[in-house]
């Protein structure tokens, strides 16, 4: 019942969230410099054609019209967020003959699967590298981890991107620089958007394990005659692990969200792709639909993570 109750509290949180990102994220490219009725746009979508001044403005006048866009701006947006909850978004303005729903259901499983497979590569690395250093604390194996963990943690996956395409599409052609055709496609942007969850993951792993290593009951089961293996994959591994949980969520959606560029740059089919070319065209509808979805996706994957939490650690009291 408490979880029930609590799970109420966030979904209206997140529902007040979402309505608070819409109208920023709508207002702001309201104001952005540009918009998708502009000459050129219109001349391209004529065919090259030169247009009248009267042609161009009925152009203009039933684009705003279909669209809505000849409203006052607080009635785009509470006639958005109907749609939004709904929803039913409509068609976009560069893809007038789709909804803006099948556009997503197209890309967003590209997305998922590209963070999916980076959250499993960060694991399977940080996590080792996290115990390593725990283990062999002050030796060059520590330093080791904690340099490659600072330099993840530093350098944006974009620029990550960038230094492996030059490394393993230039130097060393062992990958194709983009597309989303076969495994080997895949490598370099997930290895790109992996560097920095690997990073977290290890330092956060260490600390907990260290910590873990220092409790009273740790030295009990040594005293007791356990070896290091049993206490340590028994004992410490398994205790130490529950509190990796917390930076699941946050970490899923930082790569959720960091896919964007690094999506473009590998020419990946997915939400980031989208994103962007919305951005370029001053796409309203597509733009704002996107960043609604990236954001539910980012404020449930966290509600996901605080419950499953509090179940692994029945010390933790949802509240």
């Amino acid at each position: 019942m408490k979880v029930l109750k609590y799970i109420g509290k966030r979904v209206v949180t997140i529902a007040v969230s979402l309505v608070a990102v819409i109208i920023i994220t709508y207002v702001l490219m309201y104001l952005a410099p540009g918009n998708f009725f502009d000459l050129t746009r219109f001349q391209s979508a004529a065919g090259g054609t030169a247009m009248t001044s009267a042609q161009i403005t009925a152009l203009r006048d039933n684009f705003q019209s279909k669209y809505g866009l000849d409203q006052p701006l607080w009635k785009q947006i509470v006639r958005y967020l109907w749609d939004a909850f709904r929803f039913k978004f409509g068609p976009s303005f560069s893809s007038p003959m789709r909804t803006i729903e099948e556009l997503i259901a197209m890309k967003f499983p590209v997305t998922l699967t590209l963070t999916l497979l980076s959250t499993l590569l960060a694991l399977l690395v940080g996590i080792p590298l996290g115990i390593l250093a725990a283990l062999k604390r002050n030796t060059w194996a520590d330093y080791f981890s904690m340099f490659f963990s600072m330099i993840g943690q530093i350098v944006p996956s974009y620029v990550a991107a960038i230094v492996l395409v030059i490394a393993f599409c230039v130097w060393l052609p062992w990958f194709p620089t983009g597309g989303w055709l076969s495994p080997r496609h895949m490598v370099l942007p997930v290895v790109a958007i992996a560097l920095g969850p690997i990073a977290s993951i290890a330092r956060y792993m260490r600390s907990s394990l260290l910590e873990i290593l220092s409790q009273d009951y740790i030295r009990t089961a040594y005293a007791k005659g356990g070896r290091d293996r049993t206490v340590i994959m028994v004992h410490a591994l398994r205790n130490s692990l529950i509190p990796l949980v917390t930076i699941l969520g946050p970490q899923i959606a930082y790569m959720m969200v960091g896919t964007v560029w690094v999506e473009q740059l590998f020419r990946i089919p997915g939400m980031g792709q989208l994103f962007v070319n919305a951005a370029a065209q001053r796409d309203f509808p597509l733009l704002v639909t996107s960043t609604f979805v990236l954001a539910l996706t980012v404020m449930l994957m966290n509600l996901v993570v605080d419950v499953v939490y509090s179940f692994l650690d029945p010390r933790i009291k949802l509240n």
